[in-house]
């Protein structure tokens, strides 16, 4: 440590020397406390060191002449019992030689002001923190190395799985994966693992099966190869919902109510005061309107807003229902307004790690069934009620382009309303049509295979992380070139690529495959999915009878 007389620092050359410190805890509190008060590394710049009580084995000091004024064997010091401590050179010590600092034949002088960091010289740049420590001290906390140890001697072996290799497992590599030979059938060998860690180590970490990476082949006895990965359980479960997003929840959907009630509005348009629908359809209207002229017209747009809301809350119904026999948490739904739909559906997490990839399956299915049952019962009860006279006075006015939207509902409104109806220049259709669209398209969009959107994690769990990637990139393909979608691909691929781009995180067991049914069911999923959102081109259109071609 460095010298402290009379309040006058005196020059000494500075020496580093660490033992290893036996408890993890104490290791911890060394590495951050003094790296957090400003005090600390103001005393570490002057030369004088933070020593801690009951830290065994610790020693960081040295005085000019390189020696330490520790017992090397104890490590203890006269001076343990207190915090912080200043120690001066012992005179035994200043006759005995240091090899290691024999160049130096000045004698040390004394300053009257503390010297400058760059008077200590070279051992001052061990004190440098390059980024890999810098980001390691800020990352999540790792597998303790002890523990590792002790899961590979006790946990893993000859009858289940034999370990030859570890690699960092994780996103920033703060788990470790076991990579190494199955010896049973995995699902029995994985449920014994995952009892055993309890009675090992406690409810301290997670045990995930995953496929082994950049396995050279499949494993002998069937299926894919399979490795194990150990993450610490408050870096692999999700964190609960804070306070400011359940605010944040409760904006957007005030915000939704809010598009949801203006779509219905706009349903409305050959009611319209005339200065609104210029300034709403005239690009060069500049002057905005009276918008107290709209509210006549809010009353008799809620039942269009209250389908578009109802077809929301069905979805996330579906979810709850879904995950509530298999124990897995949902957050609470963030709903993303839109004036073209009322809603781009809602963002729901996952706030409990799941068992399996049927599970994953399910849930993500259950949300866009609902809400798609729930649309496609509004949408042919209107085309229903829109060839029925008694419903004239709640019929409203749309061009018949519209149905140019989608080849599955233009062709089924074309079915229903007849070849005359859909190809003349306006349609009159019930509202309950309009909200059935806008929910199926919602639903539609939801079910795209990309990222983790419900459809993205459908195909995640039904055929794997490597199959979604193929999947994603197709979508990506289409929305960029607009063929899915219409107008709207363009700002839905923008809010994928913001908020829902990345895949959901595996499972605890991430390498069992789903049955056969739940991947048909997939399939034809995507299948109704690229039919609802692709629209007519004009030529299919004018063959088929649907909308005005001559009209755009």
């Amino acid at each position: 440590m460095g010298t402290l007389t009379s309040c006058n620092f005196s020059t000494f050359s500075f020496k580093l020397r660490t033992y290893p410190i036996n408890s993890a805890f104490a290791q911890r509190a060394l590495s951050l406390e003094p790296k957090k008060s400003k005090i600390s590394r103001l005393l570490r710049r002057r030369g004088i060191s933070i020593s801690y009580r009951k830290l065994d084995r610790f020693r960081c000091c040295s005085g000019s002449d390189g020696n330490s004024n520790f017992d090397e064997e104890s490590g203890s010091n006269a001076s343990k019992e207190s915090n912080v401590t200043t120690t001066a050179p012992r005179e035994e010590d200043d006759e005995r030689p240091s090899n290691e600092f024999e160049s130096e034949k000045a004698t040390p002088s004394v300053s009257p002001r503390p010297p400058d960091i760059s008077s200590f010289g070279p051992p001052y740049s061990n004190f440098q923190v390059d980024s890999f420590k810098l980001l390691e001290l800020l990352g999540p906390e790792k597998v303790d190395p002890a523990d590792v140890k002790l899961i590979k001697d006790k946990l893993f072996g000859y009858s289940t799985f034999w370990v030859t290799k570890e690699e960092p497992f994780g996103d920033l590599g703060e788990g470790t994966l076991f990579l190494g030979n199955l010896r049973a059938k995995r699902e029995d060998v994985f449920a014994k693992l995952q009892k055993q860690l309890v009675e090992i180590t406690g409810d301290k970490y997670n045990l995930f099966m995953v496929e082994e990476p950049n396995s050279e082949g499949p494993d002998p006895r069937g299926g894919p190869r399979v490795s194990f990965g150990l993450l610490r359980k408050e870096v692999s479960e999700p964190r609960p919902t804070t306070l400011w997003q359940y605010v944040i929840a409760l904006l957007l959907f005030l915000l939704t109510i809010g598009s949801s009630v203006e779509l219905g509005i706009a349903s409305q348009i050959n009611r319209l005061p005339p200065e609104v629908v210029k300034y709403f359809t005239d690009p060069d209207a500049v002057e905005p309107p009276d918008m107290e002229l709209l509210f006549p017209f809010v009353e008799s747009a809620l039942p269009l807003a209250y389908g578009v809301l109802g077809v929301l809350l069905f979805h996330e119904v579906g979810h709850f229902l879904a995950a509530f026999p298999k124990k897995v948490k949902l957050s609470i739904p963030y709903f993303i307004p839109n004036i073209t739909l009322g809603s781009f559906g809602a963002i729901t997490q996952f706030k409990s790690i799941l068992p399996d990839r049927s599970t994953k399956v399910d849930i993500s299915l259950a949300g866009p069934f609902a809400g798609a049952a729930l649309s496609f019962s509004m949408f042919i009860v209107g085309l229903l009620l829109s060839s029925n006279p008694d419903a004239a006075g709640d019929l409203v006015q749309v061009p018949s382009m519209l149905f140019q939207g989608s080849l599955l509902l233009g062709l089924i409104s074309r079915a229903t309303l007849g070849y005359a109806a859909i190809h003349a220049a306006t349609v009159s259709i019930h509202p309950l049509v309009i909200a059935g669209w806008c929910g199926l398209t919602t639903s539609a969009f939801n079910m795209l295979p990309v990222g983790c959107l419900d459809g993205g994690r459908a195909v995640q769990g039904a055929f794997g992380r490597s199959a979604l990637v193929g999947f994603g990139l197709t979508t990506y393909t289409m929305l960029g070139l607009g063929v899915l979608g219409g107008p709207l691909s363009l700002p839905w691929g923008l809010y994928v690529l913001i908020c829902q781009r990345s895949p959901e995180k595996p499972c605890l067991n991430d390498v069992t495959e789903v049955g056969t049914w739940r991947k048909a069911v997939v399939i034809v999923s995507i299948i109704l999915v690229v039919l609802t959102l692709l629209p007519l081109w004009d030529e299919l259109a004018e063959e088929l009878g649907i909308g005005l071609v001559t009209t755009f």
